[in-house]
């Protein structure tokens, strides 16, 4: 699969990396306005381009993966899907959701693999336990917990907190519970960032199960933590380490000397689950190539991501008090 990598900034430089090291792919080329990545291309043995319109007419390429600010996503993905190639375009999938229906709609009217890349559903660690949800390991979901926290990124100039960090955890949990929630509440500040939300605080209701985000760049070391509680066990689980621990709830049903009926929690048993850990990247960009060759959709897709945007944009109106949830 012949590929290309426009924008190498902070993740499309991991994007070009993962694709020169992949047997299933050819890295062609970079584009990316800063010339001075061309030192990236010389390395990865492809060439450079500095306007990406220029690289998809002059290359014979299959695929490309978009990793350009938020606010350019829309034009590339389109220009790209309409010179008919597939494309991975970088979370989130467009500044609106608006404009997330004019890439899905230039998708289909081409016949192309539209994916977005909501990187943490390709996390080894997030397969197994929606394996173990899916199975009933840890019983009926009562509620969902994700932390995801660290220092400013500089290189983010036209997102906020909630768009650039919030949105992770808000994909992770609908595709745990495979759908939407129904309420949603939040409260976010600028505490060091006057023109942006650099905190926040976010709690989405699926019907009877609680989900509870806490998202900033504020805090000096970067944590990505979740933990899931069910009525039969307890899951914990860290992005980066991808360490995943089960704890099984021990209950004993019984009664006191006034006959009331009570429960007595034993010692919960521990389980350290082995998980076959990979760069979630890389498992990211084998399944987009896996895709286009057998003509399947993918586990992330427009519709996917649309849906993880419509909330955020639904937390930020919120917090503009322009509607109440």
């Amino acid at each position: 699969m012949r590929v290309a990598v426009i924008g190498a900034g902070n993740m499309g430089k991991n994007h070009a990396r993962v694709y020169a090291e992949l047997e299933e792919a050819e890295l062609v080329a970079i584009a990316d306005r800063d010339k001075t990545k061309k030192k990236l291309a010389e390395k990865l043995g492809c060439r450079f381009y500095d306007d990406y319109k220029e690289m998809a007419e002059k290359e014979n390429i299959d695929a490309v993966s978009i990793a350009l600010p938020t606010s350019l996503h829309k034009e590339a993905s389109i220009f790209c899907l309409e010179k008919g190639l597939h494309v991975l375009v970088e979370k989130p999938i467009a500044s609106s959701a608006d404009e997330a229906e004019e890439i899905i709609n230039a998708a289909e009217r081409n016949k192309k693999l539209l994916m977005v890349g909501h990187i943490e559903r390709f996390n080894p660690a997030v397969t197994e336990l929606k394996k173990m949800i899916k199975k009933k390991k840890l019983g009926e979901i009562i509620s969902l917990s994700a932390k995801r926290v660290g220092i400013f990124p500089p290189q983010i100039k036209d997102a906020n907190v909630i768009l650039d960090l919030a949105i992770h955890d808000i994909d992770v949990f609908n595709y745990l519970l495979e759908r939407m929630p129904t309420k949603i509440y939040a409260e976010a500040g600028k505490a060091l960032n006057e023109k942006r939300e650099d905190h926040a605080f976010i709690m989405l209701a699926y019907n009877s199960i609680l989900g509870f985000i806490q998202v900033n760049w504020i805090t000096p070391v970067k944590i990505r933590e979740l933990a899931v509680t069910g009525q039969r066990g307890y899951a914990e689980l860290d992005y980066i380490t991808q360490d995943l621990k089960i704890y099984e709830t021990v209950i004993e049903k019984d009664y006191d000397s006034f006959g009331d009926f009570v429960l007595k929690f034993g010692k919960a048993e521990k389980e350290e689950i082995e998980i076959a850990k990979e760069e979630p990247l890389k498992v990211e960009l084998r399944h987009f190539i896996e895709c286009i060759e057998r003509k399947t959709s993918s586990i992330s897709s427009g519709e996917d991501a649309i849906k993880a945007l419509k909330i955020a944009e639904d937390i930020m109106k919120m917090l503009k008090k322009e509607v109440k949830i």
